[in-house]
């Protein structure tokens, strides 16, 4: 695609229509509902991770009933099954034969609620939904309705009850966006407005076809060499930090394309720049990484370590 043309009209005022009814319900968290649109045009994950009661399923919802699109929630917990996610078939008794009973997972926006409640033997099942795109059901495997979008949610905090995700499931995720604190003004806002914020009274404004157009938009968005250099600079950057024992992964390197093209498309434009790739970084490299022994004895943590990596990183310079 041309860099020097508009993005068209359409593209435009579908992604400013999701944007805003999402914020009819969601109280500030602008940053945040953008980089959903940017998960969902890059065909990726998002987990969600913050404290009780700071709308983490709220938005997750409210995001989906948005879109239009097939919506499902699960809530975490130690006894479900994979079963429970991905189906299973029943005996019919008035037919005399077995049916499949398709699982929560057959839907286009999938909600996880607190996922690190669940076993590993059940997220397994979702690890194939997310990588995959498909489900096996008693070894029949399905293929998962198109768009598909996992959003899950977990408190870093708890420790009773809850399993910690194993890095080759949170590697399956494209981004993990933190839900903070309101400021003063938000929690106001929400307090008055407190009967009012139901994700049921959100409007559909796109639709699965309208999607999958934003997504073929985003996939053409023009990216630079010396830009994609500067992105595989800084995964490769992570594998040799000293107070890094696990670096990014060549995963991360597609993950940070795809969403930097995303982005850019989110802001009017037909091409990538550094900004986007630095202001996408700690979000797609963050969950990634796991701190060496020594950082963690001297408390260092890793969003400092990649704002350092990010001032260390040359941002390279269009050729003369």
């Amino acid at each position: 695609m041309d860099p020097k043309r508009q993005v068209p009209e359409e593209a435009r005022t579908i992604i400013r229509n999701i944007i805003s009814e999402c914020q009819k319900i969601v109280v500030g968290k602008a940053d945040l509902i953008e980089d959903l649109v940017v998960a969902l045009l890059s065909e990726g994950h998002v987990l969600l991770e913050g404290v009780p009661g700071v709308a983490k399923t709220t938005i997750g919802k409210t995001f989906a009933a948005a879109l239009g699109l097939t919506f499902s929630r699960i809530q975490g917990s130690p006894d479900i099954l994979p079963a429970d996610i991905v189906g299973t078939h029943i005996f019919d008794q008035k037919a005399g034969s077995f049916k499949l009973r398709r699982g929560p997972v057959f839907s286009n926006i999938l909600l996880i609620d607190e996922i690190n409640r669940n076993t590993s033997k059940t997220n397994s099942a979702v690890i194939e939904a997310m990588q995959e795109r498909q489900a096996t059901i008693e070894g029949e495997t399905i293929d998962l309705p198109c768009p598909f979008m996992v959003i899950a949610t977990q408190t870093p905090i708890e420790f009773q009850g809850v399993f910690p995700l194993p890095e080759v499931l949170v590697d399956r995720f494209l981004m993990r966006l933190g839900v903070g604190y309101p400021t003063a003004s938000e929690e106001i806002r929400l307090t008055d407005r407190a009967y009012s914020l139901d994700s049921r009274k959100v409007k559909w404004v796109a639709s699965a076809e309208q999607i999958s157009y934003l997504t073929e938009l985003a996939k053409n968005v023009y990216i630079a060499p010396e830009v994609q250099s500067y992105i595989v600079d800084l995964t490769r950057r992570t594998r040799e930090m000293k107070a890094i024992s696990l670096g990014a992964s060549p995963r991360a390197s597609i993950a940070l394309t795809k969403t930097s093209r995303s982005r850019a498309l989110i802001n009017e434009r037909q091409y990538v720049v550094p900004d986007d790739v630095k202001y996408l970084a700690p979000r797609v490299l963050e969950h990634r990484l796991v701190p060496s022994a020594l950082a963690r004895s001297q408390q260092l943590r890793v969003e400092s370590m990649i704002d350092s990596l990010l001032q260390e990183t040359p941002i390279p310079q269009k050729p003369a």
